[in-house]
């Protein structure tokens, strides 16, 4: 990621320091802070979205056969599968 050793930090931290002052330092830092928790979080959601997409796409679900849409079917009309209708006739 980024390779920031110890003197860059003190040259940063000196700079900070002389730009914002001692006291407005702490407040600062805690702004950062909340940024950067912010960030990490809204990163991780878009990976764990992406991973969802991505397994949805190497492992798509099973198609209905037509076997099983035709029975579907017969239920919904109130008859059973095989072609004999449920309900007893008039007669």
């Amino acid at each position: 990621m980024l390779d920031i050793g110890i003197q860059e930090l003190i040259v940063i931290f000196i700079v900070a320091l002389l730009v914002f002052g001692p006291k407005r330092l702490p407040e600062l830092g805690k702004t950062l802070g909340k940024i950067m928790a912010e960030l990490k979080k809204a990163v991780s959601g878009v990976k764990e979205q992406m991973d969802s997409e991505l397994y949805k796409a190497e492992h798509p679900a099973p198609k209905v056969s037509s076997e099983s849409s035709a029975a579907r079917d017969e239920l919904k009309n109130g008859s059973e599968p095989g072609g004999q209708n449920s309900k007893p006739g008039k007669g």
